[in-house]
């Protein structure tokens, strides 16, 4: 299950990268953009801004999260980006720290632009921070006292800026990497961070005294690699993988 609000409390932090990803797209009067994987719905408004004579349509495979982008006026559904296929009409797609999810993305990046009408554009942007030592904690944790959950947790499924070129060759591509140097707030803050988003799996096969067991001993080894600052904030490296595709 997501949490809107937990997700939200680094909105900042998370927008940082949509704004970027969607910098590098070129088109200028599409009919139809398609955010695939909304959210709360807060980025895709940017979207409607940015395309006001546009279709904008929404999809999250999150009830919790389409109820927020539902919220605040966005016609968000429910659906699973692993079965959507685009129409005719799309000109735009954007899928924004999404793709780590889906098992096998890279064939849907391949039939997408297969898919795609001519001079449409296919933007995407995933996570790279999966040999981050905060992740490598989670694993060594989970091995350690938890070794049920290991398949919940994932190694590196996504590629490197090199790798979605390649997939996307059928395209004109633009990839690119950044790592951001996250500024984060908060007791515990990368912990904060990590359970909105890849700690997720953890958390639903836990129950509460499990989770509780399990956030106290990730808590002071995080605080160790990543030491919190005189002023309460906590510097925290971020590897993001872009590409941005336009379909000949």
């Amino acid at each position: 299950m997501w949490d809107p609000a937990r997700y939200l409390a680094f909105a900042d932090h998370r927008s940082r990268p949509f704004r970027e990803l969607v910098a590098r797209v070129g088109a200028t009067s599409p009919r139809r953009v398609v955010d695939l994987g909304c959210g709360p719905g807060n980025l895709t408004l940017e979207l409607a801004e940015r395309w006001p004579s546009a279709v904008v349509e929404a999809l999250d495979s999150s009830p919790e999260m389409v109820a927020e982008a539902r919220a605040r006026g966005v016609d968000a559904r429910v659906a699973d980006v692993a079965s959507w296929e685009p129409g005719p009409d799309v000109d735009v797609v954007v899928t924004n720290a999404v793709l780590q999810w889906v098992p096998g993305h890279e064939e849907l990046l391949r039939g997408w632009v297969r898919a795609l009408p001519s001079g449409a554009w296919l933007a995407v942007q995933v996570p790279g921070n999966f040999a981050a030592p905060s992740h490598r904690l989670v694993r060594d944790l989970v091995e350690r006292r938890w070794p049920a959950l290991r398949g919940l947790l994932r190694e590196s499924p996504v590629l490197d800026p090199a790798g979605y070129a390649e997939v996307l060759s059928g395209a004109a591509v633009d990839a690119w990497e950044t790592t951001y140097l996250q500024r984060l707030e908060g007791e515990d803050a990368v912990l904060e961070w990590i359970t909105g988003t890849a700690l997720r799996p953890v958390r639903a096969a836990l129950d509460d005294e499990g989770w509780a067991e399990f956030r106290a001993l990730l808590a002071p080894r995080l605080r160790e690699v990543y030491p919190p600052r005189a002023d309460g904030t906590t510097w925290f490296p971020f590897r993001r993988v872009f590409a941005v595709a336009r379909v000949l």
